[in-house]
């Protein structure tokens, strides 16, 4: 019993017969398949010679199907037709998904309450937010978009642009106000109790920098509480345990509604930015861009 693989020409040459058929003229033929005409009529001739059948009519600037080459076409055409949907759905699908590596401070903060406009404003892209305890490195991991914090450039193989300059001001919820008051001036900030971020693979700001912003030294000896996430700092902050510092992109909506409250009109100004972050030498896909470009655009912020 013939097989199946014995029986049907290539893929190719299928294109090929679909095209010449379809179009009536192995010349547009080749136009359109970006081939020459040579390499149409050969595909031609193989498929003929194989099937032992004639497909095609020559005529002087023409070509037409024969009755087997019509009956042959049609079931050739309606095939190609749903390989070409099912692999444009299969391409759809994978696009869709785009993955966006952050902190889970940033997914937490900036990103998981603007998730309602984001769906609304890109509906046909689903989100994948990739958390980690350190920066991944996206060329590495085939990872299409990032949001880091930096100089520009500091990150190889790749592109950036700023989402938000990187400005730090001290906040506290309104409970510990109301038991413990506001500290009047940077010196008396250490007679508060202050909750630190430890960052273990980020580096990043803390009291020290704020206090020397403030030309103050700053407190010796109990450095209060020290937790090594920020999601778990804020939320210490937000439970009325003392003073942190507070990134203004992620904390400022927490200050807006009255949950938390600036401490200080000082602004600790790093001069980095937290950016968002792609590869340059690797198409990220249409979906990617049109995420990246929302991150970047006034609409998300």
């Amino acid at each position: 019993m013939a097989t199946l693989r014995s029986l049907l020409p290539s893929a190719n040459a299928l294109i090929v017969f679909e095209a010449a058929g379809r179009l009536g003229s192995f010349t547009r033929a080749a136009e359109e398949l970006g081939i020459s005409q040579a390499a149409v009529s050969f595909a031609i001739r193989k498929i003929e010679a194989e099937l032992r059948t004639p497909l095609f009519r020559r005529q002087h600037r023409s070509v037409a199907l024969t009755e087997a080459g019509k009956r042959f076409h049609a079931d050739v055409a309606l095939g190609l037709t749903y390989i070409r949907k099912s692999a444009e759905d299969l391409t759809a699908g994978a696009d869709r998904h785009v993955t966006l590596s952050a902190s889970t401070a940033f997914a937490s903060f900036w990103m998981l309450p603007r998730l309602a406009r984001f769906r609304a404003d890109l509906p046909g892209i689903d989100l994948r937010i990739q958390t980690s305890d350190r920066d991944l490195d996206l060329v590495a991991e085939s990872l299409p978009l990032g949001i880091r914090v930096g100089p520009a450039g500091s990150w190889p193989g790749c592109e950036d642009a700023v989402l938000a300059e990187e400005e730090i001001t001290p906040i506290v919820a309104p409970a510990y106000v109301e038991q413990f008051g506001c500290p009047a001036s940077a010196a008396e900030f250490a007679e508060h109790r202050l909750i630190h971020l430890e960052e273990p693979f980020r580096p990043t700001a803390d009291w020290d920098d704020w206090f020397a912003g403030q030309g103050v030294p700053p407190p010796s000896g109990d450095r209060g509480l020290l937790i090594n996430d920020y999601v778990l700092v804020v939320q210490a902050v937000l439970g009325g345990q003392g003073i942190a510092l507070g990134w203004r992109h992620l904390i400022d909506p927490m200050v807006e509604t009255g949950l938390l409250e600036r401490v200080s009109d000082h602004v600790l100004q790093t001069g980095l930015a937290f950016r968002v972050v792609w590869p340059a030498d690797r198409d990220i896909g249409a979906n990617a861009r049109r995420v990246r470009d929302w991150l970047l655009s006034g609409v998300a912020a």
